[in-house]
């Protein structure tokens, strides 16, 4: 018999490994410091790349390219000013609010100034009494002790005409009696009972209600007056009625007369306008000659005519 041949076998024998060369504690610390300095190039590159102008894939500005320092990119040699918007009309400033000092407005303020603990007293107290002042009077159950109204007698009074004008009155009293009640403005109370301006603006004397003014907001506050207190305070000033009537009749004769010598001084002026005004159309009417030069007659007179109407003057030549 033949000799038997050796037959392939799957998978083929691998070739025997070649020895495995061990990495030496150098090689190991120069591979560690190469890992090293690739890594730190990479992130310097990415850095370097990524900016405030460029955009991430989000369309976002990237989060090292943002400071929350006022001032961290003053020096950077890579910030730009701002550009002007070319829609701003008029002169432009650049401010540098770094710089700014606070000047408190304009106003001295004394910063270790001592509060005065006496005038802070006072204050706390008149605060006090102004609040105490705007509080309705308490309702006692006593009925002596409750105010009443000065007509009827009732407990239900209006306190702001008491705490204005110092009246103890109810809302029936007023709707009834406005001959007494009703208020007045300050024009009527100066054409009507004549007072002045200082009278009416003294508390003391005449007691007066502020109210906004119904013609325009912006207009100043009404003075409201209770006719009672006028009437009295004119009577004392004037000493009764019918000298305030007389007095009322003299201003308005007065001002009548004021008006008609106004109006007759105005058509005095209009006529003597209107004088000068013919006279003068009068003298612009009149002819104005125009002579020419001189002639001869026949008889040897010097004359001159006038072009327009044919006047002749005779000259006597020296």
């Amino acid at each position: 018999m033949t000799e038997s041949v050796e037959r392939p076998v799957t998978p083929p024998p691998r070739p025997p490994a070649p020895e495995i060369l061990q990495a030496t504690p150098e090689h190991v610390r120069q591979i560690e410091i190469n890992r090293l300095r690739a890594k730190a190039a990479q992130r310097e590159k990415e850095s370097s790349a990524s900016s405030s102008d460029v955009a991430n894939s989000n369309k976002k500005r990237p989060m090292d390219g943002i400071t929350t320092s006022p001032t961290a990119g003053a020096g950077s040699s890579n910030s730009k000013p701002l550009k002007r918007d070319t829609r701003l009309i008029g002169t432009y400033f650049e401010y540098d609010l770094s710089k700014m000092v606070n000047s408190k407005g304009g106003f001295l303020l004394e910063d270790n100034k001592e509060v005065d603990e006496e005038l802070r007293r006072k204050e706390k107290e008149r605060e006090r009494e102004r609040a105490m002042r705007n509080l309705d009077p308490p309702v006692y159950l006593d009925p002596t002790k409750n105010p009443r109204c000065q007509d009827c007698q009732t407990i239900d009074i209006d306190h702001t005409f008491r705490k204005v004008f110092g009246c103890l009155v109810c809302r029936k009293c007023q709707n009834d009696k406005p001959e007494r009640y009703s208020l007045l403005t300050k024009t009527e109370c100066k054409e009507d009972y004549l007072l002045t301006d200082p009278e009416l603006r003294d508390q003391e004397l005449l007691p007066h209600l502020l109210k906004a003014n119904p013609h325009k907001s912006t207009y100043a506050n009404m003075m409201l007056f209770l006719r009672y207190q006028v009437e009295e305070f004119a009577w004392k000033k004037w000493g009764s009625a019918e000298e305030l009537d007389a007095e009322y009749e003299r201003r308005a004769a007065e001002k009548k007369k004021k008006k008609n010598k106004k109006f007759e001084q105005s058509l005095k002026e209009l006529r003597r306008r209107t004088k000068e005004s013919v006279w003068q159309r009068r003298k612009d009417e009149e002819h104005q000659h125009a002579f020419g030069p001189l002639e001869r007659d026949e008889d040897g007179n010097s004359r001159q005519v006038c072009h327009s109407c044919g006047f002749v003057v005779e000259v006597e030549e020296l």
